[in-house]
């Protein structure tokens, strides 16, 4: 139905002539709004749902009673179906300092909420089906947990500004009282979470869909092939460089993911750079600058950095056999 209804737009409401890359580009930006704004809405409720089975302090308080290794994987875990992004990323983790919990677990949490989400597998899903949504997810868990226990090895904890473990001490022995919700209170939890969620993302969401549609109709098929193909030993590292300074969400960075694939960049290639795009957004970046200091944000973008090049390489190996 959906492609029905693109191909009646373009090429009947707007006489678009099939086959001319403006008529391409056209049905590719209005398939993908339909089904990506439709995906959205269907899985953002039903996992605002699941969410309000964890509220921030719920989690901060399973966290409490990790340690390292098994913090991390429970840490990365969470953050897929716990409300994290980067606007709230200072509450968060002086809540998660409150608690005790270690640095390399907090990290943990932190990398893998925005990259491994819930938007980020039902749109993998439904763009490239159940292989590369699992070994998409799999493999983020990894980076996640991995980068974690790094920076909890090295010992960093004192490149955490000092006010917050002050602000931490200050708010020493209050408890958060997590009221029992209704069913109607969590349906309507969930209306509303989906329709701030759509209000956030919707511009992200076109302007990926936009640049992906113009890729789809513009760019020459053997373009991107030989500049990122399967045979460019440099073209991971490179599209991991380009993503971190970016700012997208999942929802916003996938449609041009698909496009580039289309074009013959390797699967691998494209999705370090999603990787690269959700987990180290410059404007993540700054607002975490409230709370750590430069050395330990350079730490935290080198390592996890690294750590997406070598699953970008290990993508690449294990999607061409």
């Amino acid at each position: 139905m959906l492609k029905w209804f693109a191909d009646l737009v373009t090429y009947q409401w707007l006489s678009l002539v099939k086959g001319t890359r403006l008529a391409d580009a056209a049905n590719f930006f209005i398939y993908d709004t339909l089904k990506i704004f439709i995906m959205l809405s269907v899985i953002i409720f039903v996992v605002a749902i699941i969410r309000s089975f964890f509220p921030p302090e719920k989690t901060r308080k399973i966290l409490s009673y990790k340690r390292q290794y098994a913090g991390n994987i429970v840490a990365a875990l969470l953050g897929i179906v716990t409300p994290f992004c980067s606007c709230s990323a200072v509450p968060v983790f002086i809540g998660f300092v409150e608690a005790g919990i270690p640095l390399g677990v907090t990290f943990s949490f932190l990398i893998s909420s925005p990259m491994v989400n819930e938007v980020a597998l039902i749109l993998l899903w439904g763009m490239f089906g159940t292989k590369i949504a699992l070994i998409y997810i799999a493999t983020g868990l990894v980076v996640a947990v991995v980068s974690g226990l790094v920076i909890g090895k090295i010992g960093l904890e004192r490149y955490v500004e000092g006010y917050v473990y002050e602000i931490a001490q200050g708010i020493e022995g209050m408890e958060m009282v997590i009221a029992e919700q209704t069913w109607e209170d969590r349906l309507l939890y969930a209306r509303e979470y989906v329709r701030d969620i759509l209000k956030r993302v919707w511009p992200y969401v076109l302007i990926g869909i936009g640049l992906g549609a113009a890729i789809h109709g513009y760019v020459p098929t053997d373009f991107l092939a030989a500049y990122a193909g399967k045979d460019n030993i440099f073209a991971v590292p490179v599209a991991v460089l380009m993503g971190v300074p970016l700012y997208s969400n999942a929802a916003g960075v996938i449609p041009l993911v698909a496009a580039l694939q289309e074009k013959g960049m390797a699967m691998g290639t494209v999705l370090a750079f999603m990787m690269s795009v959700t987990a180290l957004s410059l404007p993540e970046m700054i607002i975490l600058r409230n709370v750590l200091k430069p050395q330990l944000i350079g730490v935290f973008i080198g390592i996890v950095a690294a750590s997406i090049i070598i699953v970008g390489y290990l993508f690449n190996a294990l999607l061409t056999v």
